[in-house]
């Protein structure tokens, strides 16, 4: 049996297999709706249901759809399950519909400590192997035993042969750990990718606010890398919340970048700068930097990579302040704590 899911002002619409979440049945047909986590998360497939029921794979409580939400009749795709024909109201990006989603096997190519707790990873594909992505996206890297970690790739699309990703250690973690103690350069890894769709539209000419958290650097990165291969057409401004002065592992460089882009600014911001830094610029949460600097959103385009506390904070205070629907962004990094 299948059911169709019936996008709403699109003029489109795509089947449901039996057992089948929305999201995974959006992509088997080539339909790109926004999705970054895909556990119910970090709430990027969020959909209006404007007909029909849905059920979910399990009774859990997802973290990526408030009560609020839900009362209202959204859904989120990566979860929700048709029962019966149903009619949605969800953002399709037809950008990434054409890259082709690969599982290889790859080598640890490099490892670099860029702070006490984040670890540049550089793993090398086969040879001849073509792997296609865009700026923002990510990877899985396939464990034995089924489980799956993700990393943002922080380097330029351009330069495939080797992907650049910045691994934050999660204590107690069993993969992070092995990155971190363990893993040597030559090893062996099985990868699955790319996925998501934190990418930079380029539909606009508007301002765009980057707001990136720890590690969410990395897609930002990633970003700015294509931007300066490609020039600028619009001022960019990224914000990159950190602890202290040695969290901010590429701090220099992108210093470095405002001097090569007229378009870009940078503000790094400390949440807990150590006495000794001598820290004279931002301080306190990097999202109330931001508004601190911009009292008024509208007209913008706001890009934000981190943790879910920092995007949760951004979703509640940035609508008021005059973020307009359909402008923001993100990639909620949700670290594994399972085990790792």
């Amino acid at each position: 049996m299948t059911d169709k899911v019936e996008l709403v002002n699109q003029h489109r619409s795509f089947a449901t297999e039996a057992g089948e979440n929305i999201l995974s049945a959006a992509l088997r047909q080539g339909i790109v709706i926004p999705h970054n986590c895909r556990n119910g998360f970090c709430g990027s497939c969020m959909g209006l249901l404007h007909g029909g029921e849905v059920e979910y794979e399990s009774e859990e409580k997802l973290k990526g759809l408030s009560d609020e939400k839900e009362q209202e009749g959204f859904i989120l795709c990566c979860k929700a399950m048709t029962k019966g024909d149903i009619q949605l109201d969800v953002e399709t990006i037809d950008a990434v519909a054409d890259i082709e989603i690969k599982t290889l096997p790859c080598r640890v190519h490099r490892l670099t400590r860029l702070a006490d707790d984040v670890m540049q990873m550089e793993i090398k594909l086969p040879p001849h192997e073509k792997f296609e992505f865009h700026a923002g996206q990510y990877l899985d890297f396939l464990l034995r035993d089924g489980r799956r970690r993700s990393f943002s790739m922080a380097n330029s699309p351009s330069s495939s042969e080797i992907l650049e990703l910045h691994i934050r250690e999660v204590p107690g973690g069993s993969f992070t750990g092995q990155v971190f103690n363990e893993m040597k350069e030559k090893d062996m890894l099985r990868m699955q990718g790319p996925f998501g769709t934190f990418i930079m539209r380029s539909d606009n000419s508007r301002p765009a606010i980057l707001i990136a958290g720890g590690t969410g650097l990395a897609p930002l990165k990633s970003m700015l890398e294509k931007v300066r291969e490609e020039g600028c057409d619009r001022p960019l401004h990224l914000y990159w919340g950190a602890r202290a002065i040695r969290d901010l592992y590429f701090d220099e460089d992108l210093r470095e970048w405002t001097e090569d882009l007229d378009c870009l600014s940078y503000t790094p911001v400390l949440s807990e700068p150590s006495a000794g830094d001598g820290w004279t610029g931002a301080t306190g949460w990097v999202h109330e930097a931001v508004m601190s600097d911009f009292p008024d959103f509208t007209g913008f385009d706001v890009y934000a990579s981190g943790p879910p506390p920092m995007i949760n904070a951004i979703q509640k205070s940035f609508p008021d302040n005059g973020l307009e629907q359909g402008h923001f962004y993100f990639d909620s990094f949700e670290y594994a704590n399972d085990g790792d």
